[in-house]
Order: C-alpha cells, then structure tokens, then sequence
C-alpha cells in the first residue's frame, strides 16, 4: 500500500508531521496509508453517519475508494501523537483472518483517526449482552475459538511478540459471517520474541478483565498469560450472557456468575443457562466454561497459553481436568493496586427464566 504524506501548512514541520514522517520511514511499505483530516472528512461524508461511540472516542461510517469502512476517531489524548502512533504500529505488523485490517491513519492536530474495514455486525458486545439469547451455542464456541487463534498469531505468530492489554467483548468486532477479529491496540505492547515477562509502570486495561499481576506484581510478572486471563473473563461473559462486573452493581455480586458457574462444574450438574438446552449445546457451554476458569486462574504460571486454549476448545469434554477455584479479585475503583476481594454475593445471578433454579443453588456457593 502507497503512502501519502501529510500536506505541510508552513515551512516549520509540526511534531506531528515528525512523528508521521519517522513513522512511515521506519516500517515504508508495510504501513498503512496516511491521510489529511480534509481526506477524513470527505471519506466520512463530514462524520454524516455514527456507528457508535465509547470512552475512546466515536466511530463513522465511511467509503474509501467504493468501499465501506469504519473510521474510529479518538478523543484528544496527552501527549503529541506518540501513543497513537503505538496503535497504528501494533497493528501494522499483523496478518490474520481474527485480526482486524487496518487500512490507514491520520494524525494531524485537529484529529486523531484510524481507518479499518467495516465489521458489519458490530462489537461482540451487541449479541451477548441480551434478555433474550440471539446467538446460537456453536455460534458462541466459533466466536471463542476465532480470538484465540488471533490471540495467538499475537503472542507466536508475530515478528514481535504483541500484547493487547485490552482484551473485552467491546473490542471483538464480527463481520459478515460473524468471523472474530480483534481490534483496538491502543494499549498493546511489542517485545521481543525472547521475552516471557515485561515490565509496565501502571495498571492497563478495563476493569473486570484486567489480570491480577498487572495491577498488583506480587501475583507474578506481567506476560501474554494477562491476555489470557481477559481473554477468559470474556469467555465467561460470553456463556453467562452478562457482564461479569457492572459499576452498578455492588462489589458483591461482580463475580457471580464465574463462582456460580465453578460450583455447577465440581457438582457436575446441568448448567441449565438457557431453556431446551440439548446435550451437544451443553457440552460446548461446559467447555467454554472450563477454559474460561483455567485461564482466570490468579497465578499465571497455572494459565493455558494460547496454543494450549485452542487445543482445550478443539478437544472433547472428558479430556478436561477440573481448574482450582480461581480466586478473583478486581483493581479497587479508588486505588489501582488495591485488591478488593469478592466474598458471598447478596444476590444471586439470575438469568431471565431460571431464578428459581439459580437461586436454590446460591446456597452452596461457598
């Protein structure tokens, strides 16, 4: 792909024109396009069509050269341009069917903007987060195994080792034919293939999946297994068909369904998580929820790499061991290196038709 420089306003390059510059002469021809803000503007017919929007900023639809395209525009972030930079080099180096396709940047003093294909059903989080299931078991358990193959392309199959940081539904965008692919490395960190551990000075990610050894070292040194263990959060949310931590919700009840969902596992009890399950469905809902526990496990020398995750998902249900009780915990919203440790919930998890059944297990959580 060509790469067309930014039009310069003065004879006095602006930092970030450098940045840029520096940029597309480090990585030349594998670098994504960089384009004006009047090129952003004109590709998202002046921004005439949202497609959604976060705490990182809002995303347009666009056509670039007869083509749809999502345009993701981020909110003004410290700093001249260095750690959107990272973004556009984390993902320039990737190649993967479950890894979404940057196809250019702008990085001028108005905005901030990555261009990607056009996911045309969304975020993960839009199908999961429902009353009322709309995706089929075998749909969830494809899903799963989609990221982490993309997971793993990031951790072996690069060049340089990539770490997300940021593994979470919100982050998993479906295309047509609901293939997964990752997105968002606006935290992701290279290393070198060497290293299996990394240093960081502050805690990276959402709450609710970020590894106990990223906010607190004393669980162990930060590695791809703090993927894993977000990537496991997520898997647990894709079964239990909500969000395993809410801001509003009481500290009590963020971790239910994972404790709920363990118990079920040890008692070897029907799951019951939707109405007519059949018992194909509820081995593929097991599964998930069994690599699910192995990877939230709080010590992460006791996590699957990625390689191992895939071949849990591919393989029979009796070829499983039971995972230690993880103990989870969660950054303190006041104190990032606080722990909060969960005890009992005050109330149990409820799914939409089956309170009842969940209800009378709440009593043997222990």
């Amino acid at each position: 792909m060509c790469c067309v420089l930014f039009r310069k306003t003065n004879k006095t390059s602006k930092k970030e024109d450098q940045i840029v510059d520096a940029f597309l002469r480090q990585y030349g021809s594998l670098s994504p396009t960089a384009y004006s803000y009047s090129d952003i503007k004109n590709m998202t017919n002046s921004f005439k069509e949202k497609l959604g929007e976060g705490g990182y900023g809002e995303v347009y639809k666009g056509n670039l050269r007869g083509h749809p395209v999502a345009v993701k525009i981020l909110k003004e972030t410290k700093g001249n341009g260095e750690e959107f930079i990272n973004e556009v080099a984390s993902i320039s180096r990737t190649s993967h069917v479950n890894i979404v396709n940057l196809l250019g940047f702008c990085l001028s003093r108005r905005v901030k903007a990555l261009i990607y294909e056009f996911m045309s059903n969304g975020s993960l989080d839009k199908h999961i987060y429902n009353e009322v299931p709309n995706m089929r078991w075998e749909m969830l358990y494809k899903i799963a195994l989609g990221i982490a193959r993309g997971l793993e392309y990031l951790h072996r199959g690069c060049n340089s080792r990539i770490l997300h940081f940021d593994i979470k539904p919100h982050n998993i965008l479906l295309d047509e034919d609901f293939c997964p692919k990752i997105s968002d490395f606006g935290l992701a960190k290279l290393c070198t293939r060497k290293e299996s551990m990394m240093s960081t000075l502050e805690a990276r990610g959402t709450i609710g999946y970020i590894a106990p050894e990223v906010f607190c070292r004393n669980f162990g040194g930060v590695s791809h297994k703090s993927d894993v263990y977000s990537y496991g959060m997520m898997v647990l949310e894709m079964v239990g068909g909500r969000k395993n931590y809410s801001a509003e919700r009481s500290n009590n009840s963020e971790i239910y369904f994972p404790r709920w969902a363990y118990q079920r596992i040890l008692l070897d009890e029907n799951l019951n998580i939707r109405d007519m399950m059949t018992n194909e469905e509820e081995e593929i809902a097991k599964k998930m929820i069994l690599v699910g526990l192995w990877c939230i496990q709080t010590d992460p020398t006791q996590r699957p790499d990625t390689g191992k995750v895939i071949e849990l998902l591919e393989s029979s249900l009796e070829a499983f061991q039971i995972p230690p009780k993880p103990f989870i915990c969660s950054p303190s919203r006041s104190e990032g290196s606080a722990l909060n440790t969960l005890e009992r919930p005050a109330k149990p998890f409820l799914f939409s038709t089956l309170s009842s059944t969940l209800e009378s297990a709440a009593s043997t959580i222990v």
